[in-house]
């Protein structure tokens, strides 16, 4: 027996189930298909015959046709609703970045900033979700992209900001992006993984009370070694570089860390790495070799994100899901996975200026309801804080779920303290006295040689759950600004 219609790829997934790998599988060889194309998947697992028509439901692909022949089924699946004849989308890797490493501009004291991101126009998020899906080549996705980047940079600009960041406009999240840039790694929507965790039924709900976009967010998965073919973020640089020369550049990573917590789900990541600590090297050397080129091409800053410390620290097996970056995977003790983490990240950095690296914690970022987000002071991460390897640390401070300030007055005289200030989950755009106030506690405790400023985080860490309104991000920077102004010229008491 056969289907009625060719199928454009075909895999065999033996006798794995839905919940141990096989929808895993299913996206690794749906994405590359263009949609409406066809996918065939045998199985000899019973349950995948009542699983898969379900799984396609809530995916939005469509189940043309199955049969099958004692043990053995097959299954034809179109990526997304059937249509007979769906031309490819052309694939074109982008390499026109500058030959010339622009000149190492440093960043002032009391230089005012943005954490990373910035919202998205609406037509940037429609790019984004159709190249994530293959139905919009890379050079007009990249040429789309570029106009949102002068938008984001001109709005900086005009907020008075002295170190720019692209807002991160080509990535989808602040941290899965590069799972979709690795080589042996792909994003698969977060509704892929609910037979991962423990109980799908209450992730699903969680998702929903956060106003999480399940179906848009996507996390990555590995499937084979992971590999650097090209750049991460080196190109988002030196586009930022060429429209506003002059001006210091920083860029943000995810950290190793929170890699190797996002990346390690089981029955997945061990067919290709026995352990996570196997898995976290190559991250390592992935993340090395970006940094490296981001600082031979003139980062100012390039900054590391590990939200996920917090996670750590103030997250037990039984609280409220923190929304990291979808899901998390196995953690130990806390003082095990803090030693884990420091050592990740002293991998990463060794050897690289130090005056050039950033360190950014936060206590989750993907809605406004600061009643879902983890809340706790910085005396559980002092020590790593103290001792982490790099030259600054962006911390969320202006939020009360961050505790008192003071509470780091010992952090090493050698690293500076970029404070956040506003809080990007309020709508509420703070006076600039009250931004002025809390900037002023800061340089005080430190020093004013010690002190940048930016907000508590980015205004739009998840591409399709922004925080703020282009209009209120812009508002916010700009009173930051004006505070960092008030300080430089001495008027605060």
């Amino acid at each position: 027996m056969h289907h009625p219609y060719p199928a454009q790829a075909s895999f065999d997934g033996g006798d794995l189930d839905c919940g141990n790998g096989l929808l895993l599988l299913i996206r690794q060889h749906i994405d590359p298909l263009a949609p409406g194309e066809l996918l065939e998947i045998l199985s000899r697992e019973s349950s995948v015959e009542e699983e898969l028509p379900a799984w396609c439901r809530l995916t939005g692909n469509e189940l043309v046709s199955r049969w099958r022949d004692g043990k053995e089924h097959s299954f034809l699946v179109s990526k997304g609703p059937f249509r007979s004849a769906a031309p490819a989308s052309p694939r074109v890797v982008r390499h026109d970045l500058p030959r010339a490493a622009a000149p190492v501009l440093t960043v002032p004291p009391l230089a005012v900033m943005g954490i990373g991101s910035w919202p998205r126009p609406r037509w940037m998020l429609r790019a984004l979700h159709e190249h994530l899906e293959r139905r919009m080549p890379d050079d007009e996705f990249e040429l789309t992209a570029d106009d949102a980047v002068r938008l984001a940079v001109q709005a900086q600009l005009a907020a008075g900001a002295d170190v720019l960041t692209d807002g991160e406009q080509r990535r989808d999240n602040y941290a899965s992006f590069v799972g979709g840039l690795l080589e042996g790694c792909q994003l698969i929507p977060i509704t892929d993984l609910l037979p991962y965790v423990d109980d799908p039924e209450e992730f699903r709900a969680e998702l929903q009370a956060l106003d999480v976009p399940a179906e848009r967010v996507r996390h990555p998965a590995v499937f084979g070694k992971l590999r650097r073919v090209r750049p991460l973020a080196v190109h988002e640089l030196a586009f930022v570089q060429s429209i506003a020369p002059g001006h210091a550049v920083k860029i943000a990573l995810p950290g190793p860390y929170l890699l190797t917590r996002t990346m390690w789900l089981e029955c997945v990541s061990e067919r290709q790495y026995k352990t996570r600590e196997e898995l976290a090297a190559d991250v390592v050397t992935a993340l090395r070799e970006e940094i490296g080129d981001l600082i031979a091409q003139g980062a100012a800053l390039v900054q590391l994100d590990e939200p996920v410390l917090s996670e750590v620290v103030f997250g037990t097996a039984r609280a409220k899901r923190s929304f990291m970056c979808g899901a998390l995977g196995e953690r130990g003790e806390a003082a095990h996975e803090l030693e884990f983490a420091q050592a990740l990240l002293a991998a990463v950095t060794a050897g690289f200026p130090r005056d050039r690296l950033a360190l950014h914690v936060c206590r989750g970022n993907w809605s406004p309801d600061e009643s879902v987000a983890l809340a706790g002071d910085y005396r559980p991460l002092l020590q790593f804080l103290s001792q982490a390897p790099v030259g600054t640390l962006f911390l969320e401070l202006a939020t009360p779920r961050a505790g008192e300030l003071e509470v780091l007055s010992t952090l090493p005289e050698e690293k500076r303290i970029c404070a956040g200030v506003v809080n990007q989950k309020s709508p509420r755009v703070e006076p600039v006295e009250e931004v002025t106030a809390r900037a002023a506690r800061a340089v005080k405790l430190f020093g004013r040689d010690r002190v940048l400023f930016a907000p508590d985080c980015g205004f739009a860490t998840f591409a399709d759950n922004p925080l703020a309104a282009e209009a209120v991000a812009v508002a916010k920077l700009k009173t930051i600004a004006a505070a960092a102004q008030q300080i430089r010229l001495g008027e605060t008491r």
